[in-house]
């Protein structure tokens, strides 16, 4: 199935053209517009005029988002395909990607805000309703294309909201794919995907005609989409980077947890902003800790993810290929061992062996800072305050784990760290009904649940006299 052009598009212009890339073979299979930021004004504007219609029915939202989640799950083999070529990741984690999409949108279809009446004594009725905002733009990154633009696009559908929706420069071709699926059951110009390099995202977040700007990537590209928002004071819901910490206690069975930790840490190729990205281990446990893992990491089938018995697929896109390759070259001359990997594979594509490093010293940016690749390090501590006050101790603070058998001391250990979710003997698993958000650098605002619906919508109150008083 062939995308067709893209909603919003000026006729008669040609837009230029923007090459993707198969990170399995380096080379280029395929292209997709890119869309000039002067194009947005017609673009939003259309959103606009779409937005009158459909905040005007609750019903006819339901019915449309749960036919979009039907033609999604129809479209699946011609979904998952097309995110593996662009994407990278092995095809039953592309299935699994599109099933979450579908799952989003049936969720949300069937989410209602509810108002609220406030009794406070007053000769007064006062009732909180609720209304869309206005046209949102969503501005998604390239490690879960579709599931990250679902998670912003349904609930803010569900609101009564118009989207107009910028994937990846990296990853265009499968939101492309979906807003044409999409556009055959939702009306015209309520889902307007636009595809381009910068500054078109940057444009799209400053656009006087946005209302809410909701956005998923790195620190600084977070900072500089609110600063572009700030200008038009448009409401931001920011998912940034992690760097999520696991705390293994001392009573934690190693080899019952290895696996989980193992996938943890690097399932699509380690780009998942909350996986784990550090582990710190008892000292008497380390050598145990990092020989499991690095033996998990050598036997992994890493190669293309349309290949059956690959595991691993390849980094996203080579910027991130370079970047991962040199913090982890950083961290071996400044004294850390490679137990597994270290080093970018020989061929094509865009491979990095699976690594684990240890001997890490603690200031390296390879635990300072996000990686988003194929490497975890692990380190060693003496007692557990040290290890929560490690774990803390970056600007990040999206999720965090602890592992250990008795779960009531693992609970009182997750208490302490400063995240915003906390599992224990597993990591990164997120019901669709509960609400995702980061501390400190690592977001503002709130996803996910009714959480995230209510973050599409303002209060209204409206006030009448009581029937005496009238």
């Amino acid at each position: 199935m062939t995308p067709t052009p893209e909603a919003g598009h000026v006729p008669g212009r040609r837009a230029a053209r923007l090459a993707v890339v198969d990170p399995a073979t380096g080379k280029a299979f395929d292209e997709a517009p890119d869309q000039r930021p002067d194009e947005l004004d017609e673009v939003v504007a259309r959103a606009q005029r779409a937005w009158h219609d459909w905040r005007a029915d609750p019903a006819v939202r339901t019915t449309a988002l749960r036919a979009a989640a039907d033609a999604v799950e129809t479209a699946g083999d011609d979904l998952a395909r097309l995110l593996t070529r662009e994407q990278g990741k092995p095809l039953a984690e592309s299935y699994a990607e599109i099933a979450r999409t579908a799952a989003r949108l049936r969720y949300f279809a069937d989410l209602a805000p509810r108002s609220r009446r406030i009794d406070d004594g007053r000769p007064v009725h006062s009732e909180v309703r609720w209304r869309p905002v206005g046209p949102v733009a969503a501005i998604v990154p390239w490690n879960f294309p579709l599931q990250l633009a679902a998670a912003k696009f349904a609930p803010a559908l569900a609101a009564g909201n118009t989207v107009v929706l910028k994937p990846s420069p990296h990853t265009p071709l499968a939101t492309r794919l979906l807003g044409s699926l999409l556009a055959t059951v939702l009306p015209e110009d309520v889902l307007t995907v636009v595809t381009g390099r910068e500054p078109l995202g940057a444009r799209l977040a400053a656009h006087p005609g946005i209302r809410h700007v909701t956005f998923t990537g790195s620190v600084p590209t977070g900072r500089t989409v609110a600063e572009a928002a700030s200008a038009t004071l448009a409401r931001v819901t920011l998912e940034l980077g992690g760097n999520d910490a696991a705390v293994l206690l001392d009573d934690v069975d190693v080899d019952r947890i290895a696996d989980r930790l193992f996938w943890a840490a690097f399932r699509n190729c380690g780009q998942v902003c909350m996986a784990v990205k550090r582990v710190y281990a008892p000292a008497r446990l380390h050598a145990e800790v990092v020989e499991a893992l690095a033996r998990r990491a050598k036997a992994v089938a890493v190669g293309s993810g349309l290949d059956p018995d690959t595991r691993i697929g390849p980094v996203n896109n080579a910027p991130q290929l370079a970047r991962v390759e040199r913090i982890t070259r950083q961290a071996l001359a400044d004294g850390a061992r490679a137990a597994a990997g270290g080093h970018r594979l020989d061929g094509a594509g865009h491979f990095f062996a699976p690594t684990v490093l240890t001997d890490v010293p603690p200031d390296s940016p390879v635990v300072t800072e996000e990686q988003f690749g194929p490497v975890l390090p692990v380190l060693p501590y003496r007692n557990l305050d040290e290890a929560v006050d490690a774990a803390n101790g970056t600007g990040f603070g999206l999720g965090g784990s602890v592992w250990g058998t008795d779960l009531d001391r693992a609970e009182a250990v997750a208490d302490r760290l400063e995240c915003g979710t906390a599992w224990i003997n597993h990591h990164a698993e997120l019901s669709l009904a509960q609400p995702f958000a980061g501390v400190k650098d690592s977001g503002v605002g709130v996803a996910g649940g009714p959480w995230g619906l209510y973050g599409n919508l303002r209060p209204f109150v409206v006030h009448r006299p009581r029937e005496e008083e009238a």
